[in-house]
Formats: structure tokens, C-alpha cells, sequence
């Protein structure tokens, strides 16, 4: 990786969620600390596996890494900075003001928008404060997936700008005090983020057209905000080490497409290449050799086992799914498992049958049309929800009803309370309740955000009923019932996405563990992108092949009753075709 030939204080990890960030991330740490710089790497994800890749347990402050001198890493908890950040707010008023006024302000500072904004003060104060981080060479961010990064980056320009317009001296978080005093703060996060002299951006891509769109866009949002310093690491490259397996070759081969295909405004960065390894990159010596000349030893093919059993497809699945005749289907996973896909194939197999389905997603990358291509089939329909119309149009709405009777002090206060950033939040909340809503008479195929983004959302329904309810006159019918309707297994049905690795299925088991918290039980397990079904040679595939067994045993054994498994596509699954493909099979969806 050259960029780490003079690194900046300060690098940044961003880009499609399942690319490689934290193993990225993770393996530039260990090698800054292996040159005797001290290091302190951080999580902004919410759905984080840096305890696993770097086989330490980790809170939400430095804690030295195993085996690694001078590598401090922490996991920024948005739940615990949510709670500090409210105690800090409310706790100079105990014993003051009236109970009742206290509870109040606790009442206030109950929504997303101060998880939100908490965990930004923390992440502030990392790179606005250099005291903060005076004892570290170098600070490392392993981020969220890029549509949530997106979103980090832009709150400083965003809370700022809200700070200096508004008068009253109120906001969705209660009194401003706390978030004028940060102010300064947010403007040096800004400065630092576009000082290329102190930070990199490294966009973490894989030789995938989907992975390469979204770097692209990431890039140029980034540029606009005056994030120029970049470079590019293009993870999981694969070269066949002979012709003669035609899965090495396809996999080659459509590698090589993607590169082909890619951006211009990417060629023109500085660019890394990391080839694909045959076992996953976790632990610390698998992570030293990341960028360099060292490879493992791989065992030879006659030292592999052979996997004999395994889930089938998912063609009764679908029998399963249609039966309903109507309804919700969600899929939800980690970043990068291939949720869009999933949807978008059980939307067309549906559709096939005669239903009428309409496909949509609230992730904030929309991955949706470019899987679904230019192809259009009769009875589906095609939409996203997008987070500044919805915007707009609640803007809108509320002003047209609760703003109808204000005076113009009052409309002017209702305006200055729909600019705070956390309005988007409530819009894209309420549109996602609509869409569900609307299974009453079809099938709603809705591609989710990535896991900890999905679980805000769930979570916070009644955080978010108190708040459209502070601004708006009336609760929407479909926000009010859409928390009956998610744990009505006869209306809505979950499938948890995965991929036959480490990482994914263990991010599967605390989604499907928070879905059982808010009662909703997911209806299956899908494990896609499988090289198991396949029939391999070439040596670092069957390394792969083998290494996804105890993946698949976990899930069918322990974490699923109902299991369905998709394998790697040699041809791009997109379009109404390539779509198909993975609905084709008539086997059943092994149940365990």
C-alpha cells in the first residue's frame, strides 16, 4: 500500500460496506505500529468487527492491541456517547429546575438525532482536537458504510450552519449551549478533513462495477466538501493461477471487466492493488502481510476436505414467500452481502408468478436500478426512497398543516425547527412506514439499509413517534401502526443476508439477536455469493471452498431453522436473467 510510504496523521477508511474496510484499516494500523509510530485506530461503524479482526476486546476508549506495540484501537459506541452526551446536557439542571422540567429536557433528548449528534462530538473531537489525540503519530478511522460516512462528513457544515441561523436558542436536542460550545470544534473537524497535508481519504473499492459506482460517487461528494487528498485501494483482486478451472477464469475475467469499466475520475488517484487471499484476514500476522510480498502457505488440494452436504437453493423458498399473496419482505444484512441482489431477485420471482411487487430500498448508496438494469417486467415497479425529496415534501407537509394556523413568529420558528438535520432523519423514518404500509395488497420488496443504520431505524420508532408528533399535528397511520405490522409474521418476513465468512455471519447473529429484541423473528437465513456449490481447482479457491464450512455449519446448526444457499454467479446477476439465475433451482431450502 504506498500511500503509507509518508502517511498523514490522519487517514480515513470509506467506501461500499463489505469492500474491506476494517481489514484495510486494521492492516495499515498494524504496520505504522510495526515501523515504531504510535497508533490509534477507531471505529465509527456502528455495526464494528474490529474486536475480531484484531483479536482484542475493545470499548469506547484506547486500548492497547494484542501482540502489537504502540496500536491503541477504540469502538465509538453511539448508545454510550448518546447517554454521556445527556447527562452532560441535563445534568447541570438537577436540582434546579423542577422535575417536571427536567424529564422534560430527558424527553427531548431521547431521539436518534442525539445518538446521532453525540457520536459525532466524539468523533470531533478526535481530529478537531488535537490535544485530544496528542499522544498518537497517527489516528486511523475505519468508518461506516459510505452513506452513513457521507452523512458524518457533512454534519459540522450542517450543525454549524443550524447553530448560526437560529434565534431561539432551541432545537430538536433541547437548549443549543451544548452544541454552540461545540461549534469551534466542528469547524476544525471541517479544516482537517480538507488539510491534505494532515489527512487521506482512502477509498476501499473491489473490482465490482457496483463497488467502483459507489467509489466514484463517495469521491466527488468528498471533493465537494474539499476532501482532495485520495487515494484508491481496489481490494480482493483475483488472478488465476491457470486456465483450466473455468470458475478461476470467469472470476479473472470479471475482475478485469470491472477494472476496464472503471470511472475516469478514478484512474486519475493514486491506486493500490491487494490481491485475494485464500483464508480471511483476521488476525495480526494475516494483517502484516496485506500489501507485501508475503503470502501464506496454502494446503496443497489432496490435504482439502470435501464439503458433501450443504443448503439448497432458494426455489421453495419462494413457493414459501408467494404464499402469503401479499405482504413486506425485507432483506437485511451487513454491508456488501448482497442484499440489493437477493431483493431484487425475489422481487422479479414473484412478479413471474403473477403477483404485483413493488421493489425499493432505504439505503442510502441505492443499489437497486443498476441491478435491475434497463429490463422492465409486468407487475413490478422499481422506486427508492430519497432522502431530500422526502425531505422536501415533510417540509412541506408541515407547514401546510401544523404551520396553517401560526403567526409569523410561529411559522418562522416552525421553519428554523424543520432545518435541523435531524428532519431528514424523521422524513426518510416516515416514508419507510409508508412503504410497508402498502403490503396490504402486494408484496413490498424492501432492500434495507446496512445492519446498524436498519437497526436505528427499527429501534427508534417510538423515538421517532415522539418527534413527528412535536412537529407535525398528527401521527401518520402507517407510522403508527408499522411496529405491529414488522412483528406480524403473517405481514412482514425478514431475510437475513450473509455471506459464508467470518465477519458477516457474526454481524447476522446480533442483527437477528436485535430483531428477537424487538420481536420480530426473522423467517430465513440466506448465504450468498457461495463457492461451496461450485466445482473449483484452482488452489486458492478451494482454500476459500473450505474455509466457508464452519460458516455454514454455524448458521444451519445454531443461528437458523430455515437456510437457503445462492452460489458465486459467474456472470454479473443483474437484469431480469442474470436475476433469475438465482431463483432457477427447484430444491427446497433445507431446514435444520
Amino acid at each position: 500500500m504506498n500511500f503509507l510510504n509518508t502517511p498523514t496523521r490522519n487517514l480515513f477508511f470509506t467506501g461500499k460496506g463489505g469492500v474491506g474496510k476494517t481489514s484495510m484499516a486494521c492492516a495499515t494500523a498494524v504496520q505504522l505500529a510495526d515501523r515504531g509510530r504510535r497508533v490509534l485506530l477507531v471505529s465509527t461503524d456502528p455495526a464494528s468487527n474490529l474486536d475480531e479482526v484484531l483479536g482484542t476486546s475493545l470499548g469506547n476508549r484506547p486500548t492497547p492491541v494484542n501482540s502489537v506495540p504502540g496500536l491503541f484501537a477504540l469502538n465509538l459506541d453511539p448508545e454510550a456517547a448518546a447517554a454521556e452526551y445527556r447527562e452532560r446536557m441535563v445534568g447541570p439542571y438537577r436540582g434546579v429546575l423542577p422535575d417536571a422540567a427536567v424529564r422534560s429536557m430527558e424527553e427531548q433528548l431521547s431521539g436518534s438525532c442525539t445518538i446521532e449528534i453525540a457520536a459525532f462530538d466524539e468523533f470531533a473531537k478526535l481530529l478537531g482536537d488535537k490535544d485530544a489525540t496528542a499522544d498518537f503519530d497517527h489516528v486511523i478511522f475505519d468508518t461506516a458504510p459510505t452513506g452513513h460516512t457521507l452523512r458524518l462528513l457533512t454534519l459540522p457544515s450542517a450543525w454549524s450552519g443550524y447553530i448560526e441561523q437560529n434565534t431561539t436558542g432551541t432545537s430538536c436536542l433541547g437548549p443549543l449551549a451544548g452544541l454552540q460550545a461545540q461549534a469551534a470544534v466542528y469547524q476544525k473537524t471541517v479544516e482537517a478533513l480538507a488539510d491534505a497535508e494532515a489527512t487521506t481519504l482512502v477509498l476501499v473499492t473491489r473490482a465490482e462495477p457496483s463497488a467502483f459506482r459507489e467509489a466514484d460517487r463517495t469521491s466527488a461528494e468528498l471533493r465537494h466538501l474539499g476532501v482532495n487528498n485520495q487515494h484508491l485501494i481496489i481490494n480482493g483482486v483475483f488472478t488465476a493461477e491457470s486456465t483450466s478451472d473455468p470458475i478461476a477464469t470467469a472470476m479473472q475475467q470479471r475482475a478485469e471487466q470491472a477494472i476496464e469499466g472503471m470511472p475516469e475520475s478514478l484512474r486519475g488517484l493514486k491506486q493500490s492493488v491487494i490481491p485475494l487471499t485464500g483464508d480471511g484476514l483476521m488476525g495480526v500476522e494475516s494483517l502484516r502481510t496485506i500489501g507485501s510480498d508475503q503470502h501464506p502457505v496454502l494446503p496443497t488440494l489432496d490435504q482439502m476436505t470435501s464439503i458433501e452436504s450443504y443448503p439448497a437453493g432458494l426455489g421453495e423458498l419462494m413457493d414459501d414467500l408467494s404464499s402469503q399473496r401479499h405482504g413486506v419482505i425485507l432483506t437485511m444484512g451487513k454491508g456488501g452481502v448482497g442484499k440489493t441482489t437477493i431483493a431484487a431477485a425475489v422481487a422479479v420471482a414473484l412478479a413471474d408468478r403473477g403477483f404485483k411487487v413493488h421493489l425499493s430500498t432505504t439505503d442510502p448508496a441505492a443499489h437497486v436500478a443498476a441491478t435491475m438494469a434497463a429490463d422492465q417486467l409486468v407487475g413490478l415497479t422499481v422506486g427508492r426512497i430519497d432522502p431530500v425529496q422526502e425531505t422536501a415534501d415533510y417540509r412541506d407537509e408541515v407547514m401546510r398543516t401544523a404551520g396553517a394556523d401560526l403567526d409569523e413568529d410561529g411559522r418562522a420558528l416552525l421553519e428554523e425547527d424543520l432545518r435541523s438535520p435531524c428532519t431528514e432523519e424523521i422524513a426518510v423514518f416516515r416514508a419507510f412506514a409508508k412503504a410497508v404500509s402498502e403490503g396490504t395488497d402486494r408484496f413490498v420488496v424492501l432492500d434495507t439499509a446496512p445492519t446498524g443504520h436498519t437497526i436505528l431505524l427499527l429501534d427508534s420508532a417510538l423515538a421517532y413517534h415522539r418527534e413527528v408528533t412535536r412537529q407535525a399535528s398528527q401521527m401518520p397511520d402507517a407510522v403508527e401502526n408499522l411496529l405491529p405490522r414488522l412483528r406480524d409474521p403473517d405481514f412482514t418476513r425478514v431475510l437475513v443476508v450473509t455471506l459464508p465468512e467470518a465477519t458477516p455471519v457474526h454481524e447476522a447473529a446480533k442483527l437477528q439477536q436485535d430483531l428477537r429484541r424487538a420481536e420480530i423473528e426473522p423467517y430465513a437465513w440466506v448465504i450468498n455469493q457461495s463457492l461451496v456449490p461450485l466445482d473449483v481447482s484452482n488452489r486458492t479457491l478451494r482454500h476459500r471452498q473450505n474455509n466457508e464450512s464452519p460458516f455454514l455449519d454455524e448458521v444451519t446448526k445454531t443461528l437458523a431453522s430455515r437456510v437457503a444457499l445462492v452460489a458465486w454467479q459467474t456472470e454479473p446477476p443483474t437484469g431480469l436473467t442474470g436475476l433469475r439465475r438465482i431463483t432457477a433451482n427447484n430444491s427446497s431450502a433445507t431446514t435444520f
